[in-house]
């Protein structure tokens, strides 16, 4: 599994942890190690997950310049979560994730943040008429 902005390679790892959510294709948490880590910047931008916890966020110094809050770690995830805390997923909208040799198509919506490959069959959430899920 590889992320990428143009040429820039972001990460690469055979280790990543595949997260399923209700209603959402998989998201893929990456160890800190598989993260090429000069490139963040952090952000200012937090979120919480009832289930996870609080999230941070970090700009990558693009090819092309900043490219905002694109990756997220829950850096202390809560209860179940916690094998996660550290690692880092990815928005494959702002940057070019590749799961085998398939490039990831992005989760409808903008806000979430799954993974979706040939194998994985919606419908998800942020697609249009599932606001009320």
């Amino acid at each position: 599994m590889a992320v990428v902005a143009g040429d820039l390679r972001i990460a690469a790892t055979e280790s990543a942890i595949r997260a399923l959510e209700t209603g959402s294709p998989p998201s893929f948490y990456l160890p800190p190690e598989a993260v090429d880590q000069s490139l963040l910047e952090p952000s200012d931008r937090r979120t919480l997950c009832e289930w996870k916890g609080e999230a941070e966020y970090f700009h990558i110094k693009g090819p092309k310049g900043l490219i905002r809050d694109a990756l997220w770690r829950y850096p202390h995830a809560w209860d179940d979560a916690a094998v996660i805390a550290g690692y880092f997923s990815c928005y494959p909208a702002r940057l070019d994730c590749v799961v085998g040799s398939e490039r990831v198509r992005p989760q409808a919506g903008g806000y979430y943040g799954g993974w979706i490959t040939d194998d994985v069959v919606g419908p998800f959430k942020g697609e249009p008429g599932t606001g009320h899920w």
